[in-house]
């Protein structure tokens, strides 16, 4: 069964300056586990020799007392992974770690470069042999053919050759060096706990550990953390930005601040412009949880109608069920969402969600609010239909599979077989988003790429670097 939602994409993290790095990485992992179930890993160093800890799984299940003993040193990278280049195998899973000629080096990355593909195609010609088949490797073979004396000047130099999205973190024996693409695609942020300092996708990474946030790695912005502290480099030629607005309706975990914005209160905003937007008489407003709370709980508050639970989620699902013999129907929805019966009895009822990707929830949720006895059903999508697959750094089904890429949003309503149907319109979204002071990349809703030059060999690439592996 295929998920009805956009797939997270990944986390990364760097520690660097503190006794138990790796155990601060893997708290942090633990706290970014939403952008990125897939696998998991650790690099660390005391100085003088990089030990790994990489695997398959989600952080608690993989990482032990034991492996975590493995991983001495006071600085450390971290990555979760969702798969977005490259097929769901070890051999994917990042850090990445390779010794070349200069030593040991390790990269975690979020993103995707556009044009990856055709620079390995090159590389390869050149003899290069990869071991993965992610984007990122693309980067360790351009540092490891780079001239320039420093590692720092190498790692600055190969990401001039690479477009698209990166925010990661990459480091030696001695160094970290974080890195966020000119356009700023995706999220990352910088603290301090005590004399160290701390590398994150998200705020709510620190929270944990109880780091102090300084501010957002700006776009373009090159980080060097080593004993000298931290220095900050901009070297690349500055560009459009393009922060994926998808972060803020979401990705982004709702107690973190990504990109300036609280995630939370942002959604509830969107919930109310929703509301100011397309009202409806309902009795009950009702979110799809757990992502659709804020913007339901805003939706309400502008719109004056009770919120509520309706719909009760099962956190304790896995990656599979064992469905029986003799069919459920609507068993994948079913297993993890199921509707309170004698709540929704002889309601109006309006369910909030942020998006509707293929529509097969959607319309399963609608039937299973119905069947729990509800008079009306209204659905509310708190983002602009989405017509377009995400290019940078999101694993998004492909426009044939989009419902509102060849429908119209009464064709989906007749689909969903709900009373009504309102999205949020771009332009409301905009205004919440305050795009007048922040430029916000909203290609899955408009079809308008900020990296043009090598779009399309990207939707090639999603199919050529995603080959079974033996």
């Amino acid at each position: 069964m295929h998920e009805d939602k956009f797939h997270d994409e990944c986390a990364v993290v760097g520690i660097y300056g503190h006794p138990e790095a790796a155990k601060l990485t893997y708290l942090c992992l633990y706290a970014l586990q939403h952008r990125g179930q897939e696998s998991t890993g650790i690099v660390a160093s005391q100085g003088h020799a990089i030990h790994a800890e990489i695997g398959m799984g989600r952080v608690n299940d993989f990482f032990t007392e034991e492996r975590l003993g493995h991983l001495p040193g006071y600085l450390a990278i971290g990555h979760n992974r969702y798969s977005t280049t490259g097929s769901s195998v070890l051999r994917n899973a990042q850090p990445l770690l390779v010794d070349y000629a200069r030593g040991a080096l390790a990269i975690a990355h979020n993103g995707n470069l556009v044009n990856a593909q055709r620079i390995r195609a090159a590389l390869e010609e050149r003899g290069s042999i990869f071991r993965s088949t992610t984007d990122t490797e693309v980067i360790l073979h351009l540092v490891a053919q780079s001239r320039a004396p420093q590692v720092l000047d190498g790692i600055v130099e190969a990401l001039r050759h690479v477009q698209g999205a990166y925010s990661l973190v990459m480091m030696t024996h001695t160094e970290i060096i974080a890195a966020r693409d000119p356009h700023g695609f995706r999220p990352l942020c910088l603290g301090q706990l005590d004399n160290g300092y701390v590398v994150a996708s998200e705020t709510c990474a620190l929270d944990l550990i109880e780091a102090t946030y300084l501010r957002d790695v700006a776009p373009g912005e090159v980080l060097h953390i080593s004993a000298a502290g931290v220095q900050s480099y901009f070297p690349f030629a500055p560009a459009a930005s393009s922060q994926c607005i998808f972060e803020l309706i979401y990705f982004g975990r709702p107690d973190s601040e990504i990109f300036g914005q609280n995630v939370h209160m942002i959604r509830k905003a969107f919930g109310r412009q929703l509301a100011r937007e397309a009202p409806v008489e309902a009795d009950v407003v009702i979110p799809v949880p757990d992502s659709g709370i804020p913007a339901a709980l805003g939706y309400a508050e502008e719109a004056g109608i009770a919120f509520d639970t309706g719909l009760i989620r099962n956190h304790y699902v896995g990656r599979t069920f064992i469905e029986p013999q003799q069919s459920i129907r609507h068993f994948g929805v079913k297993i993890k969402l199921n509707a309170i019966r004698g709540f929704l009895a002889g309601k109006r009822v309006i369910i909030v969600d942020d998006s509707i990707v293929r529509g097969t929830t959607s319309q399963k949720l609608v039937h299973m609010v119905r069947q729990a006895g509800a008079k009306e059903v209204h659905m509310r999508i708190s983002s602009p239909p989405t017509t377009h697959p995400c290019l940078y750094g999101i694993d998004t089904p492909t426009r044939a599979e989009l419902i509102a890429a060849h429908s119209s949003v009464e064709e989906i309503r007749e689909y969903l077989q709900a009373d009504s149907l309102a999205y949020l319109s771009h332009e409301g979204l905009m205004r919440v988003a305050h795009a007048q002071e922040r430029s916000y990349c909203s290609a899955c809703f408009t079809g308008q790429y900020p990296v043009q030059e090598h779009w399309q060999e990207r939707l090639v690439q999603l199919a050529l670097f995603d080959k079974p592996q033996l």
